[in-house]
């Protein structure tokens, strides 16, 4: 990468986010625990994105782009948290779109030319929307779906990693305050099965939210990051945390088939 060109770009966009994410931290310990989670967060969703980027060849300015989008998609969560003291956007506002309001009102993308900049922020806008809309197409798409795709990585590690710790080790806005009580809805299994997306509204349980995320499968836009889901063993990891019956187990092997079917074609 040219070290006068991209690569200081990406120094400057990382000094910023820095300087940025650390007015946020108050000394609170349960606070600080939250804003942690997303800075970490972050670094794991922008070395992510690196991997897709490089796995896909793209050129060196568009690897410098699916970077940026990386480190930039949830700058919205600090100011998401420091005012509503949640992560939950039906609680409190869009987290995508108040990460392209800080972006544009912090002039954080000033390094860049305005074609290149409105790409960037369309791409932040679009990484938690629930399927990118068909009109989306060429270098937007393919930046939507690999920042899309690298956030997705990265929540299926902090969400295994979460449920492995004890309660009072968990950061309090990590979850969705949904009851563990065990129990797996039969509409959510059905959806798993049926190779759909299960939609928030429709869950009832932790368990419910543990399907939701293997359902995330079936939107991954790269084959990159569907091999990274298979090499990080994601389905797997998930299943030991669900109960084992017919239904759940018929779900999964539907999702472990979809994840073969689609490597083994190659798109």
């Amino acid at each position: 990468m040219n070290v006068t060109g991209e690569q200081r770009l990406l120094e400057g966009f990382s000094a910023w986010f820095a300087g940025y994410v650390a007015g946020f931290y108050t000394g609170d310990a349960d606070h600080d625990k939250n804003i942690r989670l997303k800075e970490e967060h972050t670094g794991a969703v922008r070395a992510n994105a690196v991997l897709i980027a490089g796995a896909l060849g793209l050129s060196p300015r568009d690897h410098l782009l699916a970077e940026a989008i990386g480190l930039f998609h949830d700058v919205g969560r600090f100011p998401q948290y420091r005012q509503y003291r949640t992560f939950r956007d039906s609680d409190s506002v869009n987290h995508a779109a108040l990460s392209a309001k800080v972006l544009l009102e912090e002039n954080a993308l000033a390094p860049l030319g305005p074609e290149e900049r409105d790409l960037v922020v369309r791409a932040v806008t679009l990484h938690n929307v629930f399927r990118i809309p068909a009109s989306i197409t060429g270098r937007l798409r393919t930046h939507a779906g690999i920042a899309r795709d690298a956030d997705k990585l990265d929540i299926w590690r902090i969400f295994i990693d979460i449920l492995g710790m004890s309660p009072e080790e968990r950061p309090s806005a990590a979850g969705l305050g949904l009851v563990d009580d065990g129990e797996c809805s039969p509409a959510v299994l059905e959806q798993l099965g049926r190779r759909e997306m299960v939609t928030l509204d429709s869950l009832r349980s932790l368990n419910d939210f543990k399907v939701l995320q293997l359902a995330w499968i079936y939107d991954l836009n790269t084959l990159p990051a569907l091999r990274l889901t298979r090499e990080r063993d994601v389905i797997g990891r998930l299943a030991a945390t669900l109960p084992r019956d017919r239904g759940i187990d018929a779900a999964l092997a539907a999702v472990r088939t979809y994840v073969d079917e689609r490597l083994e074609r190659g798109g």
